[in-house]
Order: structure tokens, then C-alpha cells, then sequence
């Protein structure tokens, strides 16, 4: 309200104070009055609400962010079982990623299907997926992280069900298609798991959650020579769908984000959700109010072009690209190797005459295993750097060693020499794209966290879509190019890593790309908001 006050008046202010409330009044009085008379006095009443009985006595209101109370809250036993929960949905994704490489040489010889019908078994999976990862980003930047992962983990298990009875290829590219795009929101997990990290603890969190996806890909392979031998491909699709059984038992604990829930303005939720993790965790969420960062506009692409995130949104898709195109690239590349026997490795370039048929055998599964079990020193490795040298310089690193790798299958002949490689070779790439798992959700804010990470694995989707054609269909035609193909690729990841913006080590999550906060009132019953009145008597 505008006051303007007259000439030659006299002003007085009046503070009086009640029990939840504290009364500024504007006293004008103007002269040539002998009498005291309402009709030159103008009175304004401003009533503000301090808040509790605590804050009153000190006169100051107490604060705290999402941020600052999960800090307080540090990591507990809550974590733990978040970790269990969203770590299940990683086994599945690592499953269902690992038996392309199992099911398709099988299925080769079962179907007498060329090189490029077997590659596009693997592709059309990631087709699946490229379409859908953005999608569910932005499923979970509106409607919530929690919805969004019990969606595609039960749609995953439905198809990945149903593939198991696919009776024709055409079925089982349909099938395994569905099965993809249910598999695109998986990494909504690491967006979920991310918002309730401390700081210290968050790299190395996300970097152990990996732990689950390196035990997904062992189970499969050790799955797969029991029941490929005597079952066939269809009960080992029907039995790698196990994890996603557990995870759809156990999804109803699963809690929203905190600091989703701010974002959208629910701050009762987001501290109802804090007071039980600190209750889980035997510890308090701070005193004091909630300051809630709204932002209605969530999950919008071009959020990520603003010019503070343009270039470190283009490099980290890179790097996502990269990642997968790598990383799938060797899993593939190690079945076929094997596969083809020594003399692959010896030509320089070699035309497939007529279709080859070889199924697995029981040393192709033991090397197969072997080489899966470098996810888990990749990932130690990982945990060693990520906080001491921190997340650009490690992702540098593994791409780098990921090529100095590859150069000596060149000239490698034998199969024992051939797994030492691979098996360091998939160890590092394992260790950067955990890296790109950490890094990506730290340098997006909660608005566009989702749809950066959803944006990002779409882009890996690409290099996956991509790879069987240079792992399965151009390996028949040159070793030579296809090696140096996975060379060039790592290169430039390490270059996108190291031309990164931003370092995120040590750094508090960003809430909003907008920079106002609302502060919100949580302590009070609903209904009792900070309010201001007015009242003016002028006349």
C-alpha cells in the first residue's frame, strides 16, 4: 500500500507486540488540532508472524534447505536400504544388457541368421532405449523420480517376460524392442539415489552402485552355463528377469525425493520424508523453517541450452556416447573373438564366405566370466580416484587407459593373452562410465537432473545402437578398423573429459535453474502461513 504522508504533520511509530505476532502502527497527527479526533490521525497496522516461540525470543527465523538437511542427517541405515533397492534395479539392467552377447550366437545358429540380423537383435534394443531415456527424464522431472522407476522396472519385466515365448525373429526384435524402452529410465535410479547423498559420501556411493551392475553381468554369465546347455535361450530370458521380480516386491518402501518434492512446491511431503530418514538414520533434520525452491517449469530440454550449461551439456552427452559405445563395443567384441579363434586376430582383413555357426561353449563362458569380473577392479580403481584427483581427470584417465589397451590386440594371437586385455580394457571403461554417473547428476540442477541424465543415456543409446555393426558385422570384414574404431572413440572422450566447465567434486547440489528462493514456513500446523495486514484509518 503507497502512503503519502502531508505537509506538516507529525509522525510517531508504535511497535507492539502479542504472542505470534509483533504490530507496527504509523501515528500522523496533524496540527492546528485543539482536540483529539480521528480525522487527522492516520494509523497503520503491519502484523508479522514471527514463527515459534524459539525464534521469537531470538527475533530471528531460523532456516534450512534440502541440502543443509541431508547434510545434517548424514548417511545411515536409510541409504543403505536405498542403495539395496535401486542397486536390484542396476542387476536387471546389467542382465538384460549382458545375455545379448549370450543369447545372440545361439540364436544365430538357431535361425541360420546372417551377421546383420544378429547385430540388429542387439540394436534394437537400444533403438528401444534411445527413444524412451528422455522420455522418462521427463517423466521424472514432473511427476516424480519414484513414479518413474516403478514404471519402467514393472514394464521391463512384463516384455522381458514375454520375450522369453517369442517364437519368430520378428517377435523377438518386437519383444526386446519394448524391453529397451523399458530399460531407458533405469538410470533414473542413480537421479532417486543421488538427492538423498551427503556430500562426502555421494562419489563413492554412486561409484559402489556399480557394484551391483558388475554382479548383474557375473549372475548372467554363471546363469547362462547352467541353463543355456540344457533349458535354451528362452528360460534363461524367463530366469534373468528375477531381479526385476524382487525390485516389483519391493518398490511400495520406496520413497519420493526430497528435494523433488520442494521443487514442486509439496514442502509438508519433502519434510515429512526428511523427519523419516532422520528417524531411520537415529539422527534430527535441523530446526527452524524449510526453504523451499519452487519451480513449476521442470524436465524442459532446452534448459539445458541455457548458456550456463550449453557446452557441458554437449560434452556430456559426448562422454555418455562414448561410454557406451565402448563399453558394449568389448562385451560384444570378447564373444565374437573368442568365437572366431586366433586367426581373427592374424588378418588384417578377412571376407566371410558363407554363414559361420558356432554356438558357446563352456570355455567361451569361463573366459566370458573372466573378462566380466574386471567390472569389479574397475570400479576399486574408481573409488581410489574419483575424490582424489577428482571426476574429470578420472574419466580422462579411463578412457585413456581403455585405448592403450586396445593397441596390443593388434598383434595378439593368443587366447590367454586376448582375455588379459579385454579384461583390463572392460576394467576401465566399467570405472569412467560409473564416473559419468556421478558427475552427470551433480552438474545438472533437481529441475533438469532427470532429463539431463535421461538426455545423456539416450545419447549412450546411440553408441550402443552403433556398436553391433562395428563389433558383430564390420569385425567379419577388418580387425584392424574395427580395434581402431574403438580407439579413435576413446580419445575423444578423454578429450570431452578434460575440456569439461566444471569440476563437481566437494559441490552441493544445485536445486533450480532459477536463482529466487520462497521461503516456506514448515514448522507451523497447514494454514497458519507468515502473513502480513494492513489496516489504514486515513481518510
Amino acid at each position: 500500500m503507497a502512503y503519502k504522508r502531508k505537509k506538516d504533520s507529525n509522525i510517531s511509530l508504535v511497535t507492539s507486540q502479542t504472542d505470534d505476532k509483533s504490530i507496527l502502527t504509523v501515528h500522523e497527527e496533524q496540527p492546528g488540532k485543539d482536540e483529539p479526533s480521528d480525522e487527522g490521525v492516520c494509523n497503520i497496522q503491519v502484523q508479522v508472524d514471527f514463527g515459534d516461540s524459539k525464534d521469537r525470543s531470538s527475533g530471528i527465523s531460523e532456516t534450512f534447505t534440502v541440502e543443509e538437511a541431508v547434510e545434517a542427517i548424514g548417511f545411515g541405515r536409510f541409504q543403505w536400504k536405498l542403495s539395496m533397492l535401486t542397486g536390484v534395479a542396476w542387476m536387471a539392467d546389467a542382465m538384460e544388457m549382458m545375455l545379448l552377447s549370450i543369447v545372440t550366437p545361439q540364436l544365430r545358429c538357431e535361425w541360420r541368421l546372417s551377421s546383420w540380423k544378429v547385430a540388429f537383435i542387439t540394436a534394437i534394443v537400444f533403438i528401444g532405449m534411445m527413444v524412451s531415456s528422455s522420455l522418462w527424464g521427463n517423466i521424472s522431472d514432473k511427476y516424480g523420480r519414484k513414479l518413474c522407476l516403478i514404471l519402467c522396472m514393472l514394464w521391463t519385466l512384463h516384455y522381458g517376460l514375454l520375450s522369453a515365448f517369442a517364437p519368430v525373429y520378428s517377435w523377438i526384435l518386437v519383444l526386446r524392442c519394448l524391453v529397451g524402452f523399458g530399460l531407458g529410465g533405469a538410470p533414473q535410479s542413480v537421479t532417486l539415489y543421488t538427492e538423498f547423498l551427503p556430500i562426502k559420501s555421494r562419489g563413492i556411493s554412486i561409484i559402489l552402485l556399480g557394484v551391483f551392475w558388475a554382479l548383474g553381468a557375473v549372475f548372467e554369465v554363471l546363469l547362462a552355463m547352467v541353463v543355456m546347455p540344457t533349458l535354451g535361450w528362452k528360460w534363461l530370458l524367463a530366469f534373468s528377469t528375477f531381479p526385476l521380480v524382487v525390485f516389483a516386491a519391493s518398490c511400495c518402501w520406496l520413497p519420493e525425493s526430497a528435494r523433488f518434492d520442494v521443487l514442486r512446491g509439496r514442502e509438508d511431503k519433502a519434510l515429512d520424508t526428511l523427519k523419516y530418514i532422520a528417524a531411520a538414520n537415529g539422527s534430527s533434520v535441523p530446526t527452524g523453517r524449510l526453504i523451499a525452491n519452487t519451480q513449476t517449469e521442470r524436465g524442459r530440454i532446452r534448459d539445458l541450452f541455457i548458456p550456463e550449461y550449453r557446452k557441458t551439456t554437449l560434452l556430456v552427452w559426448l562422454i555418455w556416447f562414448c561410454n557406451a559405445f565402448s563399453y558394449y563395443g568389448i562385451v560384444l567384441l570378447t564373444t565374437e573373438l573368442f568365437q572366431s579363434g586366433s586367426k581373427v586376430i592374424s588378418l588384417i582383413s578377412r571376407k566371410q564366405v558363407k554363414h559361420s555357426c558356432n554356438y558357446l561353449t563352456i570355455h567361451d563362458y569361463v573366459d566370458l566370466l573372466w573378462t566380466t569380473l574386471a567390472e569389479f577392479p574397475g570400479i576399486l580403481v574408481t573409488l581410489w580416484m574419483i575424490d582424489r584427483i577428482g571426476r574429470k581427470k578420472s574419466m580422462a584417465i579411463c578412457f585413456l587407459l581403455f585405448s592403450v589397451s586396445i593397441l596390443p590386440l593388434y598383434a595378439c594371437t593368443h587366447r590367454a593373452v586376448l582375455t588379459v586385455f579385454i579384461f583390463i580394457a572392460r576394467a576401465c571403461i566399467t570405472g569412467g562410465w560409473q564416473v559419468a554417473y556421478v558427475y552427470t547428476p551433480e552438474v545438472f540442477p533437481t529441475a533438469t537432473r532427470a532429463i539431463g541424465i535421461g538426455t545423456g543415456s539416450g545419447m549412450a543409446r546411440v553408441g550402443a545402437l552403433i556398436t553391433p555393426f562395428i563389433a558383430q558385422v564390420l569385425l567379419k570384414s577388418s580387425v584392424y578398423l574395427t580395434l581402431s574404431v574403438y580407439l579413435i572413440c576413446c580419445l575423444l572422450g578423454t578429450v570431452a573429459s578434460l575440456v569439461l566447465p566444471m569440476e563437481t567434486t566437494g559441490r552441493s547440489l544445485q536445486e533450480s535453474t532459477q536463482s529466487t528462493m520462497e521461503p516456506k514456513n514448515m514448522e507451523r500446523p497447514h494454514g497458519s502461513e507468515t502473513a502480513e495486514s494492513s489496516s489504514n484509518t486515513c481518510p
